[in-house]
C-alpha cells in the first residue's frame, strides 16, 4: 500500500474556524484568558453528536467558541498559514477554504475588510508553501436569506481575485433552503462555483431541493444521495461533485461506523467524490485521514484512491494548469512501486 499523505489531491470541503490547529486553540486562549471548556481540552476530539437540534446546538457552540479565539489579524494570518501546511503534508496541491465573513466581520472592520484579510492571508500562505488556494464565501442558513444575498454580492465582488465559489452551511435542518435561491442567482451570474450544504443531516428530498432551486455544481457533504437511485444517476448525469467527510459523518450521527459511509455505492453509480476533512478541530482528523479511513473501512486499493484524488482535482476551480499538474502527478504515484506503508 502506497503513502496516502505522498498521494496529490485537491481539498473542497474545509471550513475556516475548523481547520484551526487544537493546539493553536489552546495558545490563544492561554494568551487571553479565555475559557475553554473540557470538549475543546481535557475530552479533544470531542463526543459529538447532531441526531437531533440539541445535539446540533452543543456542536455549534464549540464551534463559536473556537471563533472566540481568533482576536488579530495575526491569528488569522497564523490559522491559514497552519491549514496550509496541514494539507501540503497531507499531500494536498489546492486548497478551498470555505468562510462567513459575516461571523468575524464585527471583530475585523465589516465583512469586506475581514474577506481582504483572509484573501491577503490565502496569497501570503500560498506563496509560503507552494499550495494552491482559493476562498468560497459561505452564508449561514440560520440567518436572514438577505444576509445572504449581502454575502454573495462580495463573493461576485471578489471573483477572479480569489474567491471561486459560494456556499450554504450550518445545519440544513433549519430555514428554507429555496428562500435563499436569489443569493445563489447572484453568484450563478458570475460563474462562481455554487456549493451548498445538503444530503447529511437530511435526506435525498433535500438534495434535490439544492439541486433544483439553488442549482448546485457540488454538494457540501450530499453522502445521503446513496438512499435514492435515481436521484444518484441524476446526479451523475448533471456532474455534480459530492464533498464528502468520512469522519464528520461518523462523528455527527449520520452514520454508525466507517464501514456504513456508502462510499462504494456512490463510486459504484459513477458519483464525482471529493473526500474532506469537514472541521478537523472538531473532528480530529485531516484530508490524508479521510482517504486512510475510507480504505479500511472498505478495503479500496490504491487505483480507486488515485481516483478519488483525481475527481477531487476535476471537481476543483483549480487553473487548468494546476489541475493538469497534478493528474500527472497522480498518475505518477499509483505507477510507482508499492511498499511504503499508509499510516
Amino acid at each position: 500500500m502506497r503513502d496516502l499523505h505522498a498521494l496529490p489531491k485537491a481539498h473542497l470541503h474545509l471550513h475556516f474556524t475548523g481547520s484551526m490547529r487544537h493546539q493553536t486553540l489552546l495558545e490563544l486562549a492561554e494568551r487571553d484568558g479565555i475559557s475553554l471548556p473540557d470538549q475543546l481540552v481535557s475530552e479533544w476530539p470531542p463526543t459529538l453528536s447532531a441526531a437531533d437540534e440539541k445535539g446540533w446546538f452543543r456542536f455549534q457552540r464549540l464551534y463559536d467558541v473556537a471563533r472566540s479565539v481568533l482576536r488579530t489579524e495575526d491569528d488569522v494570518r497564523r490559522l491559514v498559514l497552519e491549514a496550509a501546511e496541514d494539507d501540503v503534508r497531507d499531500g494536498g496541491r489546492w486548497l478551498e477554504i470555505q468562510v462567513d465573513p459575516s461571523g468575524y466581520g464585527a471583530r475585523f472592520g465589516g465583512i469586506t475588510a475581514f474577506t481582504d484579510l483572509v484573501l491577503d492571508a490565502v496569497r501570503e500562505a500560498s506563496a509560503t508553501t507552494g499550495l494552491g488556494m482559493a476562498v468560497v464565501i459561505a452564508a449561514n442558513r440560520t440567518r436572514h436569506p438577505l444576509d445572504a444575498r449581502t454575502l454573495a454580492r462580495l463573493a461576485v465582488q471578489y471573483a477572479g481575485r480569489g474567491v471561486v465559489g459560494f456556499g450554504l452551511s450550518n445545519d440544513e435542518r433549519r430555514g428554507t433552503t429555496a428562500d435563499f435561491a436569489g443569493a445563489f442567482a447572484i453568484a450563478e451570474r458570475a460563474g462562481l462555483a455554487l456549493v451548498p450544504h445538503g444530503g447529511e443531516l437530511r435526506g435525498p428530498e433535500h438534495v434535490s431541493t439544492c439541486l433544483d432551486t439553488l442549482h448546485a455544481d457540488r454538494l457540501g457533504h450530499g453522502v445521503r444521495s446513496a438512499e435514492d437511485p435515481a436521484l444518484l444517476d441524476r446526479i451523475v448525469a448533471a456532474g455534480v461533485a459530492l464533498e464528502v467527510c468520512p469522519v464528520s459523518n461518523v462523528a455527527l450521527g449520520v452514520y454508525s461506523d466507517l464501514t456504513s459511509v456508502p462510499l462504494p455505492t456512490l463510486l459504484a453509480a459513477g458519483a464525482t467524490v471529493a473526500l474532506g476533512a469537514d472541521d478537523p478541530l472538531l473532528f480530529g482528523s485531516r484530508l490524508a485521514g479521510q482517504y486512510a479511513t475510507m480504505r479500511a473501512a472498505h478495503d479500496l486499493s490504491d487505483t480507486t484512491l488515485a481516483e478519488l484524488a483525481r475527481m477531487s482535482v476535476r471537481a476543483s476551480r483549480a487553473p487548468d494548469d494546476v489541475r493538469a499538474g497534478v493528474l500527472r502527478e497522480i498518475d505518477a504515484w499509483v505507477a510507482a512501486p508499492s511498499g511504503t506503508m499508509s499510516p
